[in-house]
């Protein structure tokens, strides 16, 4: 079976400045991988390239078998690719269960999908915030709405740009521990984070960008064992 997403030799700019220089990675069926790197090495730009957004000049982006580089952003996000963007970017003037509803739909066709229920189990902070508007929630609880948002897709792939950014260390906590479950039940997951030892405990694969080219690839083992190599494109 082929990888559920393969990104081959991606090169993307902005107007005359490139960012991308020849990206190349894979996202296997259920497994959680990565994207390392400072800030401004090009993990966002990849993940709008996957989505469209800022669509890539060369090279290719297949997802379940289909290639999607030329399609735009609302017919990728159909397929069953949905992200949790950097900043959450909920709406600020929709209830809790409004935010969710909005965006429900089946896209991987499961027997079992997330719904308002499943997605207050996993949150009840949320249960508890159901009629409070968007504005109305502190960071931690957005970003909850945001992961339950994009859950509530039912998505083949589920993305995660910075997903714990900002947040108090007990919130952190709990979007950790969701990814976990999010993991066991199967879902597969791209996570952009710099905390690379919660990291090496939920994901299965990384890859490392430097200057919008991946300079290192390798699995959790691999990476736990060259702490250095880390340190040298991750750390601050």
């Amino acid at each position: 079976m082929s990888a559920l997403l393969e990104v081959e030799a991606l090169e993307t700019a902005y107007g005359a400045s490139q960012v991308l220089f020849g990206v190349t990675f894979a996202v296997q069926h259920g497994e959680v991988a990565t994207l390392l790197g400072r800030n401004g090495m090009g993990k966002t730009t990849t993940v709008r390239s996957l989505l469209g957004l800022t669509p890539a000049f060369s090279g290719s982006v297949r997802f379940r078998g289909e290639r999607i580089d030329r399609y735009t952003p609302d017919r990728i996000a159909r397929m069953g690719l949905a992200l949790v963007p950097e900043g959450r970017q909920i709406f600020p003037n929709l209830s809790v269960r409004e935010n969710l509803l909005a965006f429900a739909a089946n896209r991987n066709g499961s027997t079992d999908p997330w719904c308002l229920e499943a997605v207050f189990d996993l949150f009840p902070r949320l249960a508890e915030r159901v009629r409070h508007m968007g504005n109305e929630l502190s960071g931690g609880e957005q970003q909850m709405l945001a992961i339950g948002r994009a859950l509530m897709t039912n998505p083949h792939l589920l993305i995660l740009d910075e997903a714990t950014e900002g947040l108090a260390p007990l919130v952190r906590e709990d979007i950790w521990q969701c990814l976990h479950q999010l993991s066991s039940r199967g879902q597969t997951i791209l996570v952009i984070d710099k905390y690379v030892e919660r990291l090496i405990r939920l994901a299965h694969h990384h890859s490392i960008l430097e200057r919008g080219q991946v300079v290192w690839q390798g699995d959790s083992a691999q990476l736990a064992a060259q702490p250095a190599l880390w340190q040298r494109y991750v750390g601050v």
